[in-house]
């Protein structure tokens, strides 16, 4: 299984900056690159309240789980 983070999608369509999202949220863009490139082990209800409140979305905008392949 795997959790995939839709952060860069939702960036695009809003038409902002890794730079301008991170400050917003009280990130640093490093942790957004950690977030986007799927590396993030966890991730606070904070921080993703703070993300969602800055897109305006819901957690499954930028959540999704993909289930592992049958062997």
């Amino acid at each position: 299984m795997a959790i995939i983070v839709d952060l860069d999608v939702q960036l695009a369509r809003r038409g902002m900056s890794v730079g301008e999202f991170a400050k917003a949220v009280g990130i640093t863009p490093a942790n957004v690159a950690v977030l986007k490139n799927g590396r993030a082990k966890a991730v606070r209800f904070s921080t993703l309240d703070a993300i969602c409140r800055v897109l305006d979305c819901q957690p499954g905008d930028i959540l999704r789980r993909v289930p592992d392949a049958p062997e």
